[in-house]
């Protein structure tokens, strides 16, 4: 006779959702914004807004987190308006990009930018332009942040709204990257990264996910 079998243990998972905010008319320009330019969503970003709503709005959030710029809560404030718990943190801002906030920058065409991309690259996650702000620094903001998240039910399923270059470190911190590889992950307006953790431990299980969104009308 065979003795009584035990159940395995079911592991709690939480899910977390990041998405990056929507289009703004700064990201068409390529123009700068950074922690200093509180753009609203445009057109586009107000639809891509709608499209991930019109696709995710079943899924049972637990909550919402969104940075203190006013695009990321635009970018989920249908959630918001059908009464999913807020949260805002400045841990989730935007890096500073100092002086060249508001102006046109790209690696190609200016050479202290492409500078600073290519100290980061290198290791070299305390340099910064001018008056801006460094990738450690986003990191120690985002630590509170994470601890939070690590505090709370390790069942929950969440939603996270924050930026670009933010979305960047916040991965790198999540996964156990070292900053220099945090432009691994690409981004593009609203699109997706879905994590797992499992105790300590996060996996990832969508990358650069824009499947809710359809081209622009």
């Amino acid at each position: 006779m065979f003795g009584k079998t035990t159940p395995p243990t079911l592991v709690p998972v939480q899910q977390l959702y990041l998405l990056r905010h929507g289009q703004t008319d700064f990201n068409v320009q390529g123009i700068v914004q950074g922690s200093g330019v509180d753009s609203d969503l445009n057109a586009r970003g107000r639809e891509q807004a709608a499209q991930f709503w019109a696709a995710y709005q079943h899924m049972p959030f637990a909550r919402v987190y969104t940075s203190r710029l006013k695009r990321t809560r635009q970018s989920v404030q249908q959630f918001i308006d059908a009464g999913l718990p807020h949260e805002e943190h400045a841990g989730l801002n935007e890096i500073s990009w100092g002086t060249r906030e508001g102006t046109r920058i790209t690696p190609e065409e200016d050479a202290e930018y492409a500078r600073v991309l290519d100290a980061w690259k290198a290791g070299d996650d305390h340099a910064r332009l001018p008056g801006g702000g460094s990738p450690a620094e986003v990191a120690a903001r985002q630590r509170p942040f994470i601890d939070l998240l690590e505090s709370r039910s390790q069942d929950e399923i969440v939603l996270v709204c924050l930026h670009g270059r933010a979305l960047r470190v916040l991965l790198c911190q999540l996964l156990g990257y070292p900053l220099r590889y945090m432009d691994g992950f690409e981004h593009q307006n609203l699109c997706l990264y879905k994590l797992h953790r499992t105790g300590g431990h996060y996996t990832i299980r969508n990358f650069l996910d824009v499947s809710h969104l359809a081209p622009p009308r």
